[in-house]
C-alpha cells in the first residue's frame, strides 16, 4: 500500500499537540481538586494500568499495525491478521481484569495500599478490557495508513475524558470519577475506531481457523518479544512511581509525577516520529530498501535533537516559573526533579525513533537486550537513590535510565542494519544550542512570570532556528520537502529560510 510519511506524521503530530493542549488545560485543575495526595494516589493507579497494558495491549497493537501494513501476496491477509491478535486480545484481557477484580477484594490491597484502592482496582479491571478494543481498531487505522482517522480519535477520547472526569470531580467523585471518565471514554472512541475499519475486515473471521499459509509462530513470537519490549520499556516510566510511593508517601510522589509530565513535553515530537516509524519502515523493510532507511533514520534522529535541545532549554529556562503557576503553588518542590530529569529526557527522547525501524523490522530479540540493559541500570539505581535520597534520588536514577537508551539502541541500530547517527551534526546543533541560551536565560531572568511564559519561547525558537539554519543544521531539500506539503501562504516565510541558509 502506498504510504504518505509526511501526512503520517502531521496526523500524528498534529493530535499529540491537540492532546497536550487538552491535557494542559486539565491537568491543573485535578491536581488542585485532588491535592497533592489524591494526585499521587491516582498516578499509583495509572502506573499500574501502563504496566499491566503491556500484557494485555503491547503485541497485539505493534503486531496488528506492522503486519497489515506489509500487505503480504496471501488471500485476506489483513483479515487473517486482525483476526488472530483479536482472539489472543480478548483471551488475555478477560483473564487479566478478572484477575485484577478478584485481587481487588482480597484483604491484602488495603493493607499494601488503604481500603479505597479496592474500588479504584474494580474500575480498572474494566479500563483494562474496554481499552484493549480501542487499542485494536486504532492499530488497523494506523495498518493501513489511515493515521487522519486514527490520531483524531485520541483527541476524541482525550476530549470525552475530561468533560467526564472534571464533571464527576465536581460532584466530588475524586479519583473515582478520573477513572470512570476513562473508562466512559474508551468504550465511545473504541466503537468508533471499529466503525471507520468496518469495510476493510471481515468479522466473520473471528470465528475462522488461521490457514497453514500463514505463520502463527511468526506473528505469536513477534507478539511475545513486543510484550517483552513494552515491560521491559514501561518499566522505565513506572519503576520510579511504583517505589516512591511506598517509600516516601503519597504527595512526594504527587510532586514526582508533576516533575515526570513536564519533563515529558519533551516527548511530543518524538512520539510522533515513534509511531510514524513503525508501520512505514516495516514496509520499506519488507522491500528491501535498506538504504532508504538509513537516510530516514539518520535524518529524523538530527531533525528530532535539534527540536528536543530547544525545548529543553525553554523548560530548564522556565520551570521555576512554569510549575508553581501550573500546578499551584504547594507543587514548587517538583521544580528540582525537574531540572534532573531534563537530560535523560533528552535522551530517552532520541532513542524512540531508533527503536521503532527496530521493530519495523521484526528483529525484536536484539531490542529486547538492549532495552533490558537499561531497565535493569534503571531499577537498581532507583533501589539504590530512592530510599537516601528520595524524588531526588528517583529523578537522578531515571534519567540515567532513559539516557542510556540513547547509546544502547544507536549500537544495536547498526547490528540490525541501518545508522541512525552517520548525519547527526551534534557540533553544529551545539552551537545553536549556545547561541540560543543565553537569550532564553537572560528573558526569562528578566521578565515577570506570565510575560517570559508568552515572551521567552517564540523569541528563543526563532533565534534557535536562525543560528540552526545559518549553522546547516537543516538541509535546503529537507526545506523543500516541507514547502511542498506546506500551504501556499507560507511560501514567503520558505523564502526567507532559503536566504537564511545561504
Amino acid at each position: 500500500m502506498s504510504r504518505n510519511l509526511f501526512r503520517a506524521f502531521f496526523s500524528i503530530f498534529g493530535t499529540k499537540v491537540g492532546v497536550l493542549a487538552i491535557g494542559m488545560l486539565t491537568t491543573p485543575l485535578i491536581v488542585r481538586i485532588l491535592g497533592s495526595e489524591g494526585y499521587g494516589n491516582y498516578a499509583v493507579l495509572i502506573s499500574i494500568f501502563g504496566v499491566l497494558t503491556v500484557f494485555t495491549n503491547a503485541g497485539i497493537f505493534n503486531g496488528i499495525r506492522k503486519y497489515i501494513a506489509e500487505d503480504r501476496d496471501i488471500d485476506h491477509w489483513n483479515k487473517i491478521v486482525f483476526s488472530f491478535y483479536f482472539r489472543i486480545s480478548i483471551l488475555a484481557t478477560g483473564l487479566l481484569a478478572l484477575i485484577l477484580v478478584t485481587f481487588s477484594q482480597t484483604s491484602l490491597i488495603v493493607e499494601l495500599l488503604s481500603a479505597e484502592f479496592q474500588t479504584y482496582f474494580a474500575i480498572l479491571a474494566a479500563y483494562l478490557f474496554v481499552s484493549q478494543f480501542y487499542s485494536m481498531g486504532r492499530g488497523v487505522l494506523m495498518g493501513f495508513g489511515l493515521e487522519h482517522y486514527s490520531e483524531p480519535l485520541q483527541m476524541v477520547n482525550k476530549v470525552i475524558y475530561a468533560v467526564i472526569a472534571l464533571s464527576l470531580l465536581y460532584y466530588e467523585f475524586g479519583v473515582n470519577g478520573l477513572l470512570i471518565g476513562h473508562v466512559t471514554a474508551a468504550v465511545i472512541v473504541g466503537a468508533l475506531a471499529f466503525w471507520f475499519v468496518r469495510e476493510k475486515l471481515s468479522f466473520r473471521q473471528l470465528i475462522r481457523p488461521v490457514p497453514n499459509t500463514v505463520s502463527r509462530r511468526q506473528l505469536l513470537t513477534f507478539n511475545v518479544y513486543s510484550i517483552l519490549l513494552a515491560f521491559l520499556t514501561i518499566s522505565l516510566y513506572h519503576v520510579d512511581i511504583l517505589l516512591l510511593r511506598p517509600i516516601s508517601g503519597s504527595s512526594v510522589t504527587g510532586f514526582y509525577k508533576a516533575s515526570l509530565t513536564v519533563a515529558e513535553f519533551l516527548w511530543l515530537v518524538p512520539m510522533a516520529i515513534q509511531y510514524t516509524l513503525v508501520q512505514s519502515t516495516s514496509e520499506m523493510w519488507s522491500k528491501n530498501q535498506d538504504q532508504l532507511i538509513t537516510t530516514i533514520a539518520s535524518s529524523a534522529t538530527r531533525l528530532n535533537l535539534s527540536l528536543v535541545v530547544i525545548m529543553g532549554i525553554g523548560l530548564a529556562a522556565l520551570a521555576d516559573v512554569f510549575v508553581p503557576l501550573y500546578f499551584g503553588a504547594e507543587f514548587t518542590p517538583a521544580v528540582g526533579p525537574l531540572l534532573l530529569l531534563l537530560p535523560g529526557v533528552l535522551g530517552f527522547s532520541l532513542s524512540r525513533p531508533i527503536f521503532a525501524i527496530g521493530q519495523g523490522k521484526g528483529q525484536l530479540r536484539s531490542l529486547v537486550l538492549t532495552t533490558g540493559g537499561a531497565a535493569v541500570l534503571n531499577l537498581f539505581l532507583n533501589l539504590l537513590l530512592i530510599p537516601r535520597y528520595g524524588m531526588y534520588g528517583a529523578a537522578v536514577a531515571t534519567s540515567i535510565g532513559y539516557g542510556s537508551m540513547f547509546f544502547l539502541h544507536a549500537w544495536t541500530a547498526r547490528r540490525i542494519g541501518f545508522d541512525p547517527v552517520g548525519d547527526l551534526r551534534v557540533a553544529r546543533i551545539a552551537v545553536a544550542g549556545v547561541a540560543a541560551a543565553p537569550v532564553v536565560f537572560g528573558l526569562a531572568s528578566m521578565l515577570p512570570a506570565i510575560p517570559a511564559l508568552i515572551v521567552v519561547p517564540p523569541v528563543g525558537f526563532v533565534v534557535y532556528v536562525v543560528v540552526s539554519i545559518r549553522a546547516g543544521v537543516v538541509d535546503t531539500a529537507e526545506i523543500e520537502q516541507i514547502q511542498n506539503r506546506a500551504p501556499d501562504a507560507t511560501d514567503r516565510l520558505f523564502s526567507w529560510l532559503y536566504r537564511l541558509h545561504g
